[in-house]
């Protein structure tokens, strides 16, 4: 899993990992349109109803480690049962190869890389009544390390079979049901553009308890207003979207910011100087700090990246104000893919995942009293 950066950190390494070839020299073929009802096959989702808890990587729980928390382990869930809701989880890249610019489905290495991003990711989210990932046509990495048009067609094709999925994932789940959408990386572009292409202007937005766009970097002032919903201001707040991006200190960001600013916002104007959409994942709050204290379980993993524990008390996080860029102290051992300049983009989940796994249900459970009788 952690040797994925995602659709916009990784470009900024663009000269070096182009040297390596990771992107594709091949022609960009068109994907055949999956079947209509290609969705309706259970074997195109990593989770959802139906799977079983032993075969649904989303819904595993990892234990906490009472010798490596610097906080007193809390008590296993006593916690009143979570409302109803739905979740639909976008994952992040895992084709990682140079001779196609989009990854077949029975390219198996990239699928098991799939499966453990889900038990990593998707499983802060497992409180929900149901969860959905579905498996994707993915654009492959190298393609958010170049400006070819090439890479756009690859998104574009990638973004179909999602849009596709969710679909599926709305006539399925109850009416009734508030939904979540929730994606790292490439999933929060394409959890972005659904907002746009799918949410935004719709009945459909009512039903949004909250959108995580996580590890895509948004512009409060060129991105957020075209999306149709509100940054998460608040821990009470439904409706809302949070993101974040984090970085170790001392951070090293100067790269990060200058393809941020040199990127066109959704409104097609600069984004420069702009800050980034910044929800302090510890206090679900806009633009705050929290100490180390306040976070409930860091999920650190094995070498083999197999399995992993909670770490209560872990690492801080603090919203810069100036750039909204997520810092979170000293850096934390939590393996050997940390991106350059302190770049712990791979980990935007793993380092919250208790707070995550809490916040989404505080989220539904203020959306519920907004909701008419």
């Amino acid at each position: 899993m952690l040797v994925i950066a995602g659709l916009f950190v990784l470009r900024i390494y663009a000269e070096e990992l182009t040297e390596l070839a990771l992107v594709p020299s091949v022609e960009f073929v068109e994907q055949d349109a999956l079947e209509e009802n290609a969705y309706q096959d259970p074997a195109m989702w990593f989770s959802r109803p139906g799977k079983g808890a032993l075969n649904d990587p989303a819904r595993w729980q990892p234990a906490f480690s009472e010798e490596r928390s610097l906080l007193p382990t809390p008590a296993e869930p006593a916690e009143e049962e979570a409302p109803r809701f739905a979740v639909f989880f976008v994952h992040p890249t895992s084709f990682m190869e140079n001779d196609a610019w989009n990854a077949p489905l029975d390219d198996d290495l990239s699928q098991d890389r799939a499966r453990v991003m889900v038990r990593g990711m998707a499983s802060a989210f497992n409180r929900a009544s149901e969860i959905w990932v579905p498996r994707y046509r993915q654009a492959t990495y190298g393609a958010f390390l170049t400006d070819a048009p090439e890479a756009g067609r690859a998104l574009n094709a990638a973004y179909a079979d999602v849009s596709a999925a969710f679909d599926f994932f709305i006539d399925s789940v109850p009416e009734d049901m508030p939904i979540v959408l929730a994606g790292h990386s490439q999933g929060g572009y394409h959890v972005t553009r659904l907002l746009l292409d799918k949410v935004k202007g719709t009945p459909l937005a009512g039903r949004v308890a909250a959108a995580y766009p996580i590890g895509m970097p948004i512009s409060i002032q060129t991105d957020l207003p075209e999306l149709g919903l509100p940054a998460c201001a608040s821990a009470q707040q439904a409706g809302c979207i949070a993101s974040w991006a984090s970085f170790a200190e001392p951070a090293e960001t100067d790269q990060y910011l200058r393809l941020y600013n040199e990127t066109p916002g959704i409104d097609g104007q600069s984004r420069a100087g702009t800050p980034i959409l910044c929800v302090n994942p510890l206090t679900g709050t806009l633009n705050n700090t929290a100490p180390a204290d306040r976070n409930l379980g860091t999920l650190v993993p094995d070498e083999d990246l197999a399995h992993g524990e909670l770490v209560a008390g872990a690492v801080p996080a603090r919203c810069d104000p100036a750039t909204g860029i997520l810092l979170i102290g000293d850096p934390p051992d939590l393996g050997q893919y940390v991106l350059p300049g302190n770049n712990y983009h791979v980990y935007d989940i793993p380092l919250f995942w208790r707070n995550l796994q809490q916040d989404v249900v505080t989220r539904v459970r203020a959306w519920q009293p907004a909701q008419p009788s």
